[in-house]
């Protein structure tokens, strides 16, 4: 059964501390990623629905600030200044509808729903990415397949009154509104007023009998397939409620398709030794069975008993019988000569073969070694400790992730150990 279209909406909050990294994976202002699929090369596609031109994202929250378009007024030094919104499907949803264009088309609808909900003049940027290579999708489809996905960056602004206090000199002020600010405030923009409701559609109560609320990223999720599908998109469905699936960092999903595709070249390679065991073993049954038919007709024939007579000028002359079975036997050795040549040709082709796979083989385990072996020593924060810190690393710093990788060849024996056999064998 094929698997369901499924979108996905994520909410990251971006501290002062995060912008910069933020900004530089979404603009693409790196020397090196974090993500290894990123294909340069193919950067040139990614595609602007809101670009920030060369302002910094602090930048235009500054410029919106003194036009008075937002306050940070009572913020604290480390609250959160913007959300990035990522919103992405599947990307064999856009390889059977089209590819690139399509992406642009879906992901102009979806920024449509960004500007609605957030306000086009809070949406810093949002950036469409083509530039991320599905080695998966590449795998299975045999032509390079990206997965596109959108970065939007905005600022969760809500509008607050601001009250006469009890020092106005004016009475009949205080306590009134004295102005409407436009408040940056991550906490109040989510705040979540719909309650959380049982699979009967009865509401849910806290222990200290207070109601429960719904996730207000959950709302998001609805709001934003709502939204797309009132817009012709009905081929797509919401992401699995509660799935923890839609929140893994970049680089654990990375890890995951890896393992998988790991696990996939490990059966290909089963499947092909057990093909070459069967091949070899049929060679060596029909070798053998000539070996057998061959002694027993000559042990039944005698050869030593046939009838000879040579003449004076040393010509050997034979009966008729003795003659066909000289000549069978010359034609039977001609043709076990070719069928011996034909059973070393196909045992070195599938020798061939099967020295391709070990080498590929080879190559997959050096290369996802480090992230299995992450995985094992500290799987809860590998993952994404790893992608905050090459985000803020410059290009010389990426010789400790080298040294990572060594450590990981002389640490995790067991994989050397495999890959010595798969070579000796």
């Amino acid at each position: 059964m094929p698997k369901k279209d499924m979108s996905c909406v994520r909410v990251k909050q971006l501290k002062p501390s995060d912008v910069a990294p933020s900004e530089k994976h979404n603009e693409r202002k790196n020397l090196s990623y974090s993500n290894i699929n990123v294909d340069s090369e193919m950067t040139v596609n990614n595609f602007h629905f809101k670009d920030p031109g060369d302002k910094t994202y602090m930048e235009v929250l500054l410029e919106l600030e003194h036009s008075g378009k937002l306050s940070r007024r009572g913020l604290r030094p480390d609250a959160t200044l913007f959300d990035e919104i990522i919103i992405d499907v599947n990307t064999m949803y856009f390889a059977r509808n089209g590819g690139y264009e399509y992406a642009r088309q879906f992901y102009e609808e979806a920024y449509r729903f960004i500007e609605n909900k957030f306000g086009a003049d809070y949406v810093i940027s949002a950036v469409m990415h083509a530039d991320e290579l599905n080695k998966a999708a590449t795998d299975e489809l045999n032509v390079p397949t990206y997965h596109y996905h959108l970065h939007a960056t905005v600022i969760p602004v809500v509008d607050k009154e601001i009250l006469w206090s009890k020092r106005c000199k004016d009475p009949a002020l205080r306590g009134t509104v004295k102005e409407v600010i436009h408040q940056v405030s991550h906490s109040k923009k989510w705040v979540s007023n719909e309650p959380l409701k049982d699979e009967y559609g009865n509401a849910v109560y806290r222990s200290d009998g207070k109601l429960k609320y719904r996730a207000s990223y959950s709302i998001l999720q609805d709001e934003f397939i709502d939204h797309m599908r009132s817009a012709g998109y009905t081929d797509i469905e919401r992401g699995v409620r509660g799935s923890t699936a839609e929140h893994l960092s970049s680089l654990q999903f990375q890890i995951d398709k890896d393992k998988t595709r790991l696990e996939q070249y490990e059966d290909k390679i089963d499947s092909a030794q057990k093909k070459a065991d069967v091949l070899d073993l049929k060679i060596i049954e029909d070798t053998l069975e000539y070996e057998f038919v061959k002694r027993d007709r000559v042990d039944y024939y005698d050869i030593g008993s046939v009838y000879t007579r040579e003449s004076d000028d040393g010509q050997i002359s034979l009966n008729k019988e003795d003659y066909d079975f000289v000549e069978g036997l010359a034609v039977e050795s001609v043709t076990s000569r070719s069928v011996i040549r034909d059973s070393e040709r196909k045992l070195s082709a599938l020798q061939e073969k099967y020295n391709r796979l070990a080498d590929r083989y080879n190559a997959l385990v050096e290369k996802c070694k480090p992230f299995l072996l992450a995985l094992r020593m500290v799987p809860d924060i590998i993952s994404s400790f790893v992608e905050k810190l090459l985000d803020r690393l410059g290009i010389e710093d990426l010789n400790r992730v080298r040294s990572f990788e060594e450590t990981a060849e002389k640490i995790d024996l067991s994989e050397r150990e495999q890959s010595k056999e798969v070579t000796r064998y």
